[in-house]
Formats: C-alpha cells, structure tokens, sequence
C-alpha cells in the first residue's frame, strides 16, 4: 500500500488513529511512551479491521476492506468501539 493510499479513508480505516498517534508524538517531542495508548489503539484499530478484511475476502465479498461509508455501518452495530 502506497504511503499516498494510507491517508485515503476508504483504504486506510484506521486514519483517525494514526492521525492521533502522530499528533501526540509531535506534542510530546517524540517520546513514545507518552504515546503508547494511542499507539496501543491504532495497532487495535488495525487488528480489527484485519479479521473483517479476512472474512470478507473468505466470503468473496469485494471489496475486501469495507468503503468508509460501510466501516460506519459496521461500527455503529457495536455499542461502542471495538477498539
């Protein structure tokens, strides 16, 4: 994956975390245990939506990875974030 294809939503469903977890790294001078809950979180986010790519590629369901608009769906089944 492209590093221009990881900051487009529709590709990257983790956008938000890994936005938060360079964020914080800026704020905090680039030590990284100071981040490690946002970093925690994304790796999370990451995971996730790993296994629902898995199952959807398992089904023959395309696109693998949910559009963004799907990913919203997807969470809003849940009463609060996976992740």
């Amino acid at each position: 994956m492209s590093q221009r294809n990881m900051r487009v939503s529709d590709v990257n469903p983790c956008l938000e975390e890994s936005a938060a977890s360079s964020k914080c790294m800026d704020t905090n001078n680039y030590q990284k245990d100071l981040c490690a809950i946002y970093f925690h979180r994304y790796k999370q986010c990451r995971k996730f939506w790993h296994t629902i790519m898995l199952k959807r590629r398992g089904d023959g369901v395309s696109p693998a990875m949910p559009t963004a608009e799907e990913r919203k769906e997807i969470l809003a089944s849940f009463d609060q974030l996976p992740y």
